[in-house]
């Protein structure tokens, strides 16, 4: 039977907003957000939660989340996530004598994901045989073609072009982070060549587009209020649908 992991990953430090996995969103811990989306999730095998947060872990084990300590040297600032993700997956094999067939990395900073967005991941993941599969937007108004340089405040194009319509704008999409499902073997083979920090996303990598408005990643306290604000939306308008 194919084991698919869900691995939630959070950090006791945050430069931009202090105590970040833990911190208040309409009354709830941040983090408990990216467990519901796990919870919620048909395709999971099981999920388990990588932090060195003790706040984090109380909400985790309130949930019924499997903790697992990250070590100090896997909590800084420098450490990598695949390497994380890693010793999260060792210790639940380690634990349930079950092995890994695909891991599902979930960042506990992001409180707003779109519905049966993880399920979709796995099942790209299977129905393409690729290595990995990353949630993405569009990129819009910060596009390559409409930044510029500095020189002083002297201007120059980043890309030399003199597209003034959004619609003219080449498609181009950024990872939002909201999930990244990747098969056991690229995270593990990703060992063989350390100098390569997007290695663990293997050869073969795909893409599951979605709206911006579909995730967000939080790092500042605006970030909140957008997150906040999505959220209450929703709760408002249930049946909305992203254009």
């Amino acid at each position: 039977m194919t084991c698919h992991l869900g691995v939630i990953l959070a950090r006791a430090g945050s430069k931009g907003l202090r105590n970040k996995c833990v911190h208040d969103l309409l009354g709830r811990p941040l983090i408990a957000y990216t467990i519901d989306h796990a919870a919620s999730s048909k395709s999971l095998s099981a999920v388990v939660l990588t932090t060195d947060s003790e706040p984090a872990k109380i909400v985790a084990r309130k949930a019924g989340v499997t903790v697992v300590d990250r070590p100090q040297e896997l909590a800084t600032d420098a450490a990598t996530v695949d390497a994380a993700a890693r010793h999260a997956v060792e210790h639940f094999e380690q634990s349930s004598g079950h092995r890994v067939d695909v891991v599902v990395l979930l960042y506990g900073n992001i409180p707003v994901r779109a519905d049966g967005l993880i399920n979709r991941a796995i099942a790209q993941l299977a129905a393409t045989g690729a290595d990995s599969v990353r949630s993405v937007a569009r990129v819009t108004k910060q596009h390559p073609d409409w930044i510029h340089r500095l020189d002083g405040d002297r201007m120059a194009s980043f890309r030399s072009n003199n597209i003034y319509r959004r619609q003219d704008l080449s498609p181009l999409y950024y990872h939002d982070g909201a999930v990244v499902a990747v098969t056991r073997n690229a995270l593990f083979d990703a060992l063989l060549t350390p100098d390569d920090h997007q290695a663990f996303l293997g050869r073969d990598r795909r893409a599951l587009v979605q709206g911006a408005d579909e995730a967000v990643d939080v790092d500042e306290p605006i970030d909140l209020l957008m997150a906040e604000a999505i959220l209450r939306f929703r709760e408002k308008c249930p049946n909305h649908v992203n254009a």
